[in-house]
C-alpha cells in the first residue's frame, strides 16, 4: 500500500486541500479530505498544528468551565452574607430548647440545579451533534447568563428554585460538549490530558472566585445587597463567553485558525486512535449499543458516587467551614487551598496519564485515598475556635477533583462512534447530576454539634463504591484488550475503518485505555 507523506513544506497550488475554498470545508467528511489511505506526517508539523489547537480550544474551555462551577459555588458564599435570611433559605424553630435551624430549603436550592441539567442533559447533546457547535454554544450560554444575572432579582426562596432549575438546564451543555469536542481534535493518547485541563477550571475559579466574592462581600451600601452583586458579576463574565463560543469550530474540517493544510494534519492524526471525528447523523444503532454497554453504567455509577462530594463542597462548603470556629470571610479564603489542590492536581494527573499509557485507574484510585482520608480528619477532628485539623482535612478533600477528572478522560477515552459518544457523555453527565442531588441532601443541620455524621458516612461509602467499580472497569478494559490483541488483526484494515463512525465494539481496532 502507498502511503501519502505530510511535511511542513508540501503546499503546492493544484494540493487537494490549498485549492479549495474555504467553504467547501464545510461540506465535507474526514474520509474526503484525508481518504482511506493513511498517510505519515512530519512530526515537526503535527507538533505545530497541536500546538494551535491546544492555544485556541483550551484558554476557552478552561474559562467557561470554571464559569460553570463558580455559578454553582456563589451560593455557598452568598449564603453567608444575607442570602439565607433575605430569601428564607433557613428556618429557625425557637419553640424548642435549644432552638433548631432547618436548611432543607438551602439543600434543595442546591439539588434542583442539577435536576435541571438532568433534564436538559440528552436534548442539549443531541442538539449539539446535530447542529454546528457555534450555533448551539453561543446562543445557550448567553441565555444562561442572563439567567444567572437575574439571581439578583430573587424575593423568594420559591423563586430561586425555579431560577436555578433554569439555569441548570442551559449549564448542562458545557461539560458534555466539552467532553465531545476533545475527543474530536485530540488523540486518544492527548485527550487524558486535555480533558483534565479544561475541568481544572474547577479548580482555578474556586480560587479566583473565592477572591471576588470576598471583595464584593466587603461592599457596605449601594443598590444591591452583596450578594446580588456577585451573580450579576458572574452574568456579565458569562456573556462575554458566550461571544467566544461564535468562534468554536465544529471540528477540525472547519478549524478557521487552521491552514487548509493544517487540516489534512489534524484530520489525519486522529486515525490511529480509531475514535472518528464529528459527524451529525444520529444513529439508532449505536444508542442502543451504548444501553446494553456495561462500561458505559460502570463509569457513570463511578462517576455518580465520586462527585456526591462536589454537592455537599459547593453548596456548603463555606458555610461547613464556619461551624469549625472561622468567620464568614474567614470561610470563604480557606476555599483557596481546596481549590489550589484541584487547580493542580487536575491537570498534573491528567499529564502523567497522557505520558505513561494505561495508569489512569491505578491513578484515581490512589486519589481516593486523601479524599477518604479528609472525610475522617473532618469527621473525628476537634471543632472549636480556628482548628487546623479539619481545615487539612477540607483542604485534602480537593484530591476529588483528580478523582472526576480521570473519571470524565475514561469516558471519553473508551468510546468510539458520534452518536455513542454523545450517549456517553450525557450518561456521565446525568450521573454527575445524581452525585450533586444526592450530596446536600446528606448534610443534616440538626446534627451540626455531631460534625454532621451521615454527611461524611454517605461520602466514605461513596468513594468505597468508587474504588470497588473502579477496580471492576480495570479487569474489564484490560481483559478485552489482551482479546483484541491476539486476533491478529491486519493494521491497514484499521487504517480504512477510522472515520467510518464504526463504534469501539464494531472496530476491533480500538484499544480501550485504563
Amino acid at each position: 500500500m502507498s502511503i501519502a507523506n505530510i511535511t511542513s513544506a508540501d503546499a503546492p497550488a493544484n494540493d487537494t486541500a490549498s485549492g479549495r475554498a474555504e467553504k467547501d470545508f464545510a461540506t465535507m467528511t474526514a474520509l474526503d479530505l484525508v481518504g482511506e489511505e493513511a498517510r505519515s506526517i512530519d512530526a515537526g508539523l503535527e507538533r505545530r498544528v497541536l500546538r494551535k489547537i491546544d492555544w485556541f480550544l483550551m484558554p476557552v474551555m478552561v474559562i467557561g468551565y470554571g464559569l460553570v462551577y463558580y455559578d454553582k459555588a456563589i451560593l455557598g458564599s452568598a449564603v453567608l452574607f444575607g442570602m439565607t435570611t433575605d430569601l428564607k433559605l433557613s428556618v429557625k424553630n425557637t419553640s424548642v430548647t435549644p432552638p433548631t435551624t432547618d436548611t432543607s430549603r438551602l439543600s434543595w436550592a442546591t439539588s434542583i440545579f442539577y435536576f435541571g441539567q438532568l433534564v436538559g442533559s440528552y436534548p442539549m447533546t443531541y442538539s449539539l451533534q446535530h447542529f454546528n457547535t457555534r450555533q448551539v454554544l453561543g446562543p445557550v450560554v448567553m441565555l444562561w447568563a442572563v439567567i444567572c444575572a437575574s439571581t439578583a432579582g430573587v424575593t423568594t426562596w420559591q423563586g430561586l428554585l425555579v431560577q436555578r432549575f433554569f439555569l441548570g438546564v442551559t449549564e448542562s451543555l458545557i461539560p458534555t460538549a466539552f467532553m465531545t469536542i476533545i475527543s474530536g481534535f485530540y488523540t486518544q493518547s492527548e485527550q487524558a490530558f486535555r480533558q483534565s485541563w479544561w475541568f481544572s477550571g474547577t479548580g482555578w475559579f474556586t480560587i479566583i472566585g473565592g477572591g471576588l466574592n470576598y471583595g464584593f462581600a466587603k461592599i457596605d451600601g449601594g443598590a444591591l445587597k452583596s450578594w446580588q452583586y456577585i451573580y450579576v458579576l458572574a452574568g456579565g463574565l458569562t456573556f462575554l463567553f458566550g461571544i467566544c463560543c461564535f468562534f468554536l469550530p465544529n471540528s477540525p474540517l472547519d478549524a478557521w485558525f487552521l491552514t487548509p493544510d493544517e487540516r489534512i494534519v489534524a484530520v489525519e492524526r486522529l486515525r490511529a486512535g480509531q475514535t472518528g471525528i464529528k459527524t451529525p447523523k444520529i444513529k439508532k444503532a449505536q444508542i442502543w449499543e451504548a444501553c446494553c454497554d456495561v462500561k458505559v453504567w460502570l463509569i457513570a455509577l463511578i462517576m455518580a458516587s465520586a462527585y456526591t462530594v462536589n454537592g455537599a463542597v459547593a453548596g456548603f462548603g463555606p458555610l461547613i467551614v464556619s461551624t469549625f470556629g472561622f468567620s464568614s470571610y474567614e470561610s470563604i479564603l480557606f476555599q483557596f487551598p481546596l481549590g489550589a489542590v484541584c487547580a493542580v492536581g487536575i491537570p498534573l494527573t491528567g499529564w502523567l496519564c497522557s505520558r505513561y499509557r494505561n495508569i489512569r485507574i491505578i491513578t484515581l484510585l490512589l486519589c481516593c485515598l486523601p479524599v477518604i482520608a479528609g472525610f475522617v480528619i473532618i469527621w473525628k477532628s476537634k471543632w472549636g475556635h480556628r482548628p487546623a485539623a479539619p481545615v487539612v482535612g477540607y483542604s485534602l478533600i480537593g484530591f476529588f477533583g483528580p478523582v472526576v477528572g480521570l473519571i470524565v478522560g475514561l469516558g471519553a477515552g473508551n468510546i468510539a462512534g458520534e452518536t455513542k459518544k454523545s450517549f456517553m457523555a450525557s450518561a456521565v453527565f446525568v450521573a454527575y447530576c445524581v452525585g450533586n442531588i444526592i450530596g446536600p441532601q446528606l448534610i443534616k443541620s440538626q446534627t451540626k454539634s455531631e460534625h454532621y455524621p451521615e454527611l461524611w458516612t454517605g461520602l466514605i461509602i461513596c468513594y468505597c463504591i468508587t474504588i470497588l467499580l473502579s477496580l471492576v472497569l480495570y479487569v474489564l478494559l484490560r481483559r478485552e484488550n489482551k482479546r483484541r490483541d491476539g486476533l491478529g488483526l491486519d493494521e491497514r484494515e484499521g487504517d480504512r475503518l477510522a472515520f467510518k463512525d464504526f463504534t469501539d465494539k464494531e472496530n476491533l481496532h480500538f484499544r480501550y485505555v485504563y
